[in-house]
């Protein structure tokens, strides 16, 4: 987008086209208005409608421009730590209460995908979390165990089980999740505008919020051409947030993840490495994450930034990285190659803010942002319309967190993958 080939990559080239938008122009009003064009304002958006809500949408660049156009597209359930320490670190009731929404996470996603037809090369084969010697294989059986106690429908792979499902590589095993599945992150995002257009929702790209007043019953959001006057406010900018809520981005550090996607590879070689169509990644602390696109390229990422140096440190590590992991694939180029920023909190788990008087926002997805986005978007609706109360809210109310020192570590995090990825899988 904008001409940069290393913002949204791959699913840039092979995403349906985007909806007609264009800037908000003039005086609008809505009962509410939504600030945000990835997955959890247009989710928002989207349930709103349907309930017979008047709906502004302001998007500050192009739908999915954000972490929601150029993740992985990985849909999985829960987030990056574990249900346990999840639970721990919320308390009750609202621990178990987010383990059961985040569980569901992707049923959901792909109930929203089939309901309306949204094209995104959804694939329902579940991912593999792939574990990296003995400690790897702990952390995945303890992770299965806190999930199988829980009903989920995971298992433990062994080595030689996990090598079959994979078609290469020496890992110990790996965790199988049956709920989860892959998808066209950008498509699905595009797919959604389409969805909440359809809908009634207004939607106004290149339409950055410089100016936010209150007026006692109604917030008059500025553009620089326009302006919506509305009751609510929904804030859904997360990582990739500026201008008068830019505390929600603030409060995160920005983890830089890349991916590179190889040229279609042939029939021989699809059929070799990842036969059943998993998504997967491992238990590195720099990890590693691996899966087709519905064309036959395979995509590849990690933890770094595709700019100065970063970008010949990255590509480099990645081709020496998949030659070891799959052998077999000879020599093969890469067609194109991106990266974004994951928000993380300080304890990986996701945030509900108020930020005024009918200002609400849900934001530090930690690298989980397709179905918790979406379904966030849901919760939010059902707080907006009055139909849950807020001590029913799967988190609860915290204010924005100050990060000291927010710029030095997110240096550190950029170097300290160049410096791994400049050393690791050399062959």
């Amino acid at each position: 987008m904008r001409g940069d080939p290393k913002s949204h990559g791959l699913w840039e080239l092979t995403a349906p086209a985007l909806a007609d938008t264009g800037p908000l122009v003039g005086d609008a009003e809505a009962d509410v208005v939504v600030i945000g064009g990835g997955y959890t304002g247009l989710s928002s958006a989207i349930h709103l409608a349907e309930a017979g809500v008047r709906v502004g949408l302001l998007e500050a660049s192009e739908i999915g421009f954000g972490g929601s156009g150029r993740n992985v597209g990985l849909v999985n359930a829960g987030m990056w730590i574990m249900p346990d320490t999840l639970v721990a670190t919320l308390g009750s009731p609202f621990g178990e209460r987010l383990i059961d929404l985040l569980g569901r996470g992707p049923q959901n996603v792909f109930e929203l995908i089939e309901k309306h037809g949204i094209e995104c090369e959804l694939e329902r084969a579940g991912t593999l979390h792939c574990a990296v010697g003995r400690k790897g294989l702990q952390e995945i059986e303890m992770r299965a165990e806190q999930w199988q106690k829980r009903g989920a429908p995971v298992v433990v792979l062994n080595a030689q089980q996990t090598r079959r499902k994979i078609g290469g590589g020496n890992y110990t095993g790996a965790l199988l999740d049956k709920r989860a599945g892959t998808i066209q992150p950008l498509a699905y995002v595009r797919g959604l505008a389409r969805v909440a257009i359809a809908a009634g929702v207004r939607i106004f790209t290149q339409s950055e919020v410089l100016t936010v007043s209150d007026a006692g019953s109604r917030w008059k959001i500025g553009t620089a051409k326009g302006s919506v006057n509305a009751e609510w406010v929904i804030v859904a900018t997360n990582a990739y947030g500026k201008g008068p809520w830019s505390q929600v981005r603030q409060e995160q550090i920005h983890l830089p993840y890349f991916n590179f996607a190889t040229r279609p590879l042939s029939d021989h070689l699809r059929a070799s490495i990842l036969p059943e169509r998993q998504g997967a990644w491992d238990t590195s602390q720099v990890l590693s994450s691996f899966r087709f696109d519905r064309s036959g390229r395979l995509v590849f990422g990690s933890i770094g930034a595709l700019h100065r140096v970063g970008a010949s440190v990255h590509r480099a590590w990645a081709v020496r990285s998949l030659r070891r992991i799959f052998p077999q694939l000879g020599d093969f180029e890469f067609e194109a190659g991106w990266f974004g920023m994951i928000g993380m909190t300080s304890d990986n788990v996701p945030r509900f803010h108020k930020l005024g008087r009918n200002v609400v926002a849900f934001s530090g997805y930690n690298g989980r942002g397709i179905a918790p986005g979406t379904v966030f978007g849901s919760v939010l609706t059902s707080y907006v319309l009055g139909n849950i109360a807020e001590k029913d809210l799967p988190l609860p109310v915290v204010p924005v967190e100050e990060r000291r020192f927010r710029a030095a570590r997110e240096a550190l995090y950029r170097a300290g993958a160049q410096l791994v990825h400049l050393t690791e899988a050399r062959i």
